[in-house]
């Protein structure tokens, strides 16, 4: 008998929230936000939007500020704990159903995580590892 997989993603009021806002959202523009956000969340430092690219979502997306900051918080806050756990795409699709995220945007992350997911936990194991070793070279 298959083990259930750790809850990783909890129902909380700003969560609940986040997934109404993110089921609201254009499904034919919602794997390029998925993609964009993944292929820059090991870069921790760094925001996965400009200013500028920011006011352009508000407006396609139809979001206030504060919600496409929630939206974008939550979205990386999800990937992020995929990476950590190294979540199997099938565990994934449970986790998001869990918090009753739609189907079809489930897929969408179930879809990048299954084409970028490895990758990205491989960039942060790097980030992880790579400092120690260029500290030690510059001494």
């Amino acid at each position: 008998m298959a083990v259930p997989a750790a809850l990783i993603l909890r129902e909380s009021p700003s969560m609940k929230k986040a997934v109404s806002l993110i089921n609201a959202i254009d499904t034919g523009r919602f794997p390029r936000l998925l993609t964009r956000i993944l292929q820059k969340l090991h870069l921790k430092a760094e925001s996965s939007f400009s200013e500028e690219e920011e006011e352009k979502l508000q407006a396609a997306f139809s979001l206030e500020k504060q919600d496409l900051h929630l939206v974008l918080e939550t979205i990386s806050f999800i990937l992020e704990q995929a990476v950590y756990h190294n979540v199997k795409p099938a565990a994934l699709q449970q986790q998001l159903e869990n918090i009753h995220l739609r189907q079809d945007k489930a897929e969408a992350f179930v879809n990048t995580w299954s084409s970028m997911g490895q990758e990205t936990v491989e960039k942060f194991r790097q980030r992880i590892l790579a400092p120690s070793r260029d500290r030690w070279m510059a001494a």
